[in-house]
């Protein structure tokens, strides 16, 4: 499966648009992860325990995305971005989405 966040694949033509895709996570943050990370934000640095976290979290999403255009007989996904929002105090969306196509080499 190509993914990329260009509008098109250089070298590619597409044949098929199937329609946006995406790949959609909720995560919660423990108690022990907030309290770290309200003490490594006085004294500064990197939040480690919660970038792996979003490391982790944009992968699964990205997999789902990919399985659904996959579903839909695409081979390629274009114009993939990430968001991701706070939703509450402890919970992060994560979403990846693109459009899922069909492509050939030209």
């Amino acid at each position: 499966m190509i993914v990329t966040t260009m509008n098109d694949i250089p070298g590619y033509e597409v044949d098929e648009v199937f329609g946006e895709v995406m790949g959609l996570t909720v995560r919660s943050r423990h108690v022990g992860s907030q309290l770290g990370a309200q003490l490594k934000s006085i004294v500064g640095g990197e939040l480690k325990g919660m970038t792996k976290a979003l490391v982790d979290s944009r992968r699964d999403v990205m997999q789902r995305m990919i399985d659904e255009a996959e579903a839909k007989g695409a081979n390629a996904i274009i114009a993939m971005r990430f968001d991701t929002s706070e939703m509450g105090a402890t919970w992060t969306e994560i979403c990846a989405y693109g459009t899922a196509v069909l492509v050939h080499k030209s």
